[in-house]
């Protein structure tokens, strides 16, 4: 039974291995599992993809992800890349702003009738610039997810759908831990250089 608990947990077997100890540990004694998972794997996506992004392009994290979010709709708002993508409104303006000096995004038509402002759409430059990288962002999906089966892909996808939906009925809420342990500090407790003084 140990052994089929490895295996469906993608353990090597190697104990030795640098940090395989702590990995368990985070893996298996963690009061935050789902958190740990999600932030692991998005930073072995995110940094080496991003970094070569901004080396090779000159575009932050902000200004792919305004492309890559107009790309996959076929144009679309500010608001709505906002809500999709997590980043605040003002850092997404300064991408936009930017990516439309840059020739990448333009304005686009809106629909007859719709009283929609004119959406956001890639321009010739903007399309061939996200043909030319999305091969790479495929790519290391594919490679991340080898372990799974096609049937564990499609229940991992359905899964994490249903937890990011989710997300609508509590993203703007406030949370009662964080108002509870502002109120159990000392009141003129503050941080300075690094040290809590009160």
């Amino acid at each position: 039974m140990a052994k089929d608990r490895d295996e469906n947990s993608g353990r090597t077997g190697d104990a030795a291995a640098p940090g395989a100890e702590m990995l368990d540990a985070k893996l298996d004694r963690n009061p935050c599992p789902f958190a740990f998972r999600m932030n692991y794997m998005a930073l072995l996506y995110n940094v080496p993809l991003y970094g070569w992004i901004k080396s090779d392009y000159e575009l932050s994290r902000p200004e792919y992800v305004v492309l890559y979010s107009l790309a996959i709709t076929r144009g679309g708002s500010s608001r709505d890349i906002s809500l999709t993508s997590g980043f605040p409104k003002n850092t997404l303006s300064r991408a936009i702003a930017r990516l439309e000096k840059l020739h990448l995004i333009e304005r686009g038509d809106p629909e007859p009738g719709s009283g929609r402002l004119q959406p956001l759409v890639l321009t010739k430059e903007g399309w061939a610039l996200y043909n030319e990288t999305l091969p790479a962002f495929e790519a290391h999906e594919r490679r991340m997810l080898s372990v799974l089966t096609a049937e564990e892909q499609d229940t991992l996808f359905g899964l994490m759908s249903k937890v990011v939906r989710g997300s609508t009925d509590w993203v703007d809420a406030p949370l009662p831990e964080i108002e509870a342990a502002k109120a159990a500090r000392p009141a003129k407790a503050v941080r300075r250089k690094g040290k809590l003084q009160t």
